[in-house]
């Protein structure tokens, strides 16, 4: 019979786990957007969401490339902290 300490301690891990597979999807995912950035012809538009809306605005392509790479070392950082 488990005591009420191990299973909070086993319910912290079981979260821990979800959430670090949850990041390591999204990590996955922000690797092939700066793939796709940093193979774009020189003369493609990069157009960019804005929060919580369908709205596109056209974005300098490398400064996009520059802040997606930053939230991906960003993922990647707090993925290692997990």
């Amino acid at each position: 019979d488990m005591s009420v300490r191990e299973q909070e301690k086993e319910g912290a891990s079981l979260g821990d786990t979800s959430l670090k597979e949850e990041l390591n999807k999204k990590i996955k995912e922000q690797k092939v957007v700066v793939d796709e950035l940093s193979n774009l012809k020189k003369n493609r538009r990069v157009y960019v969401q804005q929060p919580n809306s369908n709205i596109f605005f056209l974005a300098d392509k490398a400064e996009t490339l520059g802040s997606c790479r930053r939230t991906l070392d960003n993922m990647k950082k707090e993925y290692q902290d997990l």
